[in-house]
């Protein structure tokens, strides 16, 4: 499995989440492995703690960077995208934050709309940004 292929599983587990609050990534992990849906590679468990452990640290951050939008008012997919691409670059040093940018796009691009890739791009530099002074 690719890092690109890891990182949609995750992203898929943490769209999952948004919509069972209750469940914990395990839960929702082993339901879907279950199906055959979702299958977590090391990478994507770290990435999933990573947003796990921190998510009041990762929506914080998100919501110093909102344009227009409240955390409530984004869409799932973006939310999702943006929580995963935000673990990455604050919890990973292994991953250049240019690479989790553009990871995070390209997904956005997959499974979202173009209108969404373009706002989670500008969301993301603007934390990058912030981050490198």
């Amino acid at each position: 499995m690719t890092r690109h292929e890891a990182r949609e599983q995750a992203f898929a587990v943490i769209f999952e989440k948004s919509f069972n609050e209750t469940a914990t990534f395990q839960e929702i992990i082993e339901n879907a492995e279950e199906c055959g849906l979702v299958k977590v590679n090391g990478f994507a468990s770290t990435l999933l703690k990573a947003v796990e452990e921190n998510t009041i640290r990762i929506d914080e951050v998100i919501t110093e960077n909102l344009v227009g939008w409240t955390l409530q008012r984004l869409p799932k997919v973006s939310l999702a995208v943006l929580r995963l691409a935000v673990g990455e670059i604050l919890f990973n040093e292994d991953v250049p934050t240019n690479v989790s940018v553009n990871e995070a796009v390209e997904i956005a691009k997959t499974y979202g709309t173009p209108e969404d890739a373009s706002y989670i791009n500008g969301v993301l530099s603007a934390i990058v940004k912030k981050l490198n002074k």
